[in-house]
């Protein structure tokens, strides 16, 4: 079974996939937002065509470790997916994704539109690796 992180966006939301073996995160896709009723019903499909397990969705967490005004979105989200997916959904502190994800971008010297299509993706692969590095050494020690 796999697991899917989201990076959520007020107008995107970047989808990364794991590996069977919940080993390697890869990028899956960009949603782009309508309504958070079509959300839903996109991120369902998306479970179950993919067999997921688990969602893991991306907390904005301020620098400071302070959770503020995005970061209660990111916890509403949860609980709205909660109630819609017949799979547990958990999230994971996304601080400095985001930045990664643009700083990676702009060293592969992708024009503007092309990284403003890519970052939230790459995004959600970051949070998604972070996750799944982070259970794995968990097991470990």
């Amino acid at each position: 079974m796999r697991i899917l992180a989201l990076d959520l966006g007020e107008k995107r939301i970047g989808l990364a996939i794991s590996d069977e073996t919940q080993t390697i995160a890869r990028g899956l896709h960009v949603h782009i937002r309508r309504s958070l009723e079509r959300d839903l019903e996109y991120l369902k499909g998306v479970v179950k065509a993919e067999e997921v397990e688990l969602v893991v969705v991306g907390l904005p967490v301020n620098m400071d470790g302070t959770l503020g005004p995005k970061a209660q979105e990111a916890f509403a989200f949860q609980r709205q997916l909660n109630e819609e997916l017949k799979v547990p959904v958990e999230v994971f502190d996304e601080r400095l994704t985001t930045a990664e994800a643009e700083r990676v971008l702009l060293e592969a010297d992708l024009s503007r539109q092309k990284r403003k299509g890519l970052r939230d993706q790459l995004a959600a692969v970051l949070i998604l690796q972070g996750y799944l590095d982070r259970r794995r050494r968990s097991t470990v020690s």
